[in-house]
């Protein structure tokens, strides 16, 4: 549906592998007590991360990990794919479009527009508060 399972933010200066690390890190409670008998966690990365780089580093923190996620690199189509399909510039790849449809559900709250927070848990508190909002609102709109 779109909606975080996790969320953190960084400072612009750490890389997506070390900010990735450190959240599921924080988090490494829900995977330890996360049964082995339901499907795996999937995380969509784009080609800014390195899987192999973060299985080693997992699986040092929790050895067992790999066993309740996978990593699945979004696909991005060559040239010649485009091309085949008639199709030239900008192409939405359907796993991707979901993170930037999430992106954009948050750009509509204008507090988030802008990061003018002084501390990085006062931007994930409001991310967490647009996402709850979001989510709140579909399950009113349910019932």
């Amino acid at each position: 549906m779109g909606f975080p399972f996790f969320t953190q933010c960084t400072k612009a200066n750490v890389s997506d592998d070390l900010g990735l690390l450190d959240m599921l890190t924080q988090n490494i409670d829900y995977f330890k007590s996360k049964p082995v008998n339901i499907p795996k966690t999937t995380i969509l990365l784009d080609h800014g991360y390195h899987p192999e780089y973060l299985k080693e580093k997992l699986e040092e923190i929790y050895p067992h990990i790999m066993t309740k996620i996978k990593f699945e690199l979004s696909v991005k189509p060559s040239k010649q794919e485009k091309s085949a399909q008639g199709k030239s510039g900008f192409v939405p790849v359907a796993a991707r479009w979901v993170i930037e449809r999430s992106n954009a559900w948050m750009e509509r709250y204008k507090i988030l527009v802008k990061n003018f927070e002084r501390t990085l848990a006062n931007a994930t508190a409001k991310v967490n508060l647009c996402f709850i909002r979001l989510m709140l609102k579909r399950l009113a709109a349910a019932s």
